[in-house]
């Protein structure tokens, strides 16, 4: 059963270079304070934004990166129950689909830096990153996935809700009834 907790809606967005490394914030503020994250943050929820508007604005703050919504493909969304036992989450995950040419490096949440997909899980991440959300995010890569993590208490239970293999199987065409 989940706990009466705030719920925050929030943006992730993965960024990647010419060579294919992943740009990474090495956090100094909370949450996920000294772990490695991509960039992201809250939608404002009181001007009524969007996720994708939010990535667009986080990745325009953090990085300096302007990008269109036909810049971004939406990777997956994660709902999280309970994490740290202090927040529920919705958060999409958002890919820039062209690589990034990023100038700064540093700014007042931490410091940005280029890793290797390969090296990423000797980095100090966070457990659901680690466990569940970037294999879903490299096995659904330029496709779709939705899951749901339960993170109460600190034992991990997560299942896949929406799986989806083959993008062209979906349809514009009305569904017959």
């Amino acid at each position: 059963m989940s706990t009466d907790l705030p719920y925050r809606i929030a943006a992730l967005c993965y960024l990647f270079d010419e060579q294919g490394r992943v740009l990474l914030l090495h956090r100094h503020k909370e949450p996920n304070i000294e772990l490695y994250s991509p960039i992201g943050g809250k939608l404002e929820q009181q001007i009524g934004e969007s996720p994708t508007a939010c990535a667009i604005r986080e990745i325009h703050e953090e990085v300096e990166v302007t990008c269109l919504p036909e810049d971004l493909h939406l990777t997956g969304i994660i709902s999280e129950t309970g994490y740290l036992d202090a927040t529920h989450w919705l958060i999409f995950l958002y890919e820039l689909t062209c690589p990034a040419k990023v100038m700064r490096m540093k700014f007042n949440e931490g410091v940005l830096e280029w890793h290797d997909p390969d090296k990423l899980m000797d980095l100090p991440i966070p457990q659901t990153d680690r466990q569940i959300i970037w294999p879903l995010f490299w096995r659904y890569r330029r496709k779709f996935f939705m899951a749901h993590i339960n993170c109460a208490g600190g034992n991990l239970q997560w299942r896949l809700e929406q799986p989806c293999s083959d993008i062209t199987a979906w349809s514009d065409q009305p569904v017959k009834p």
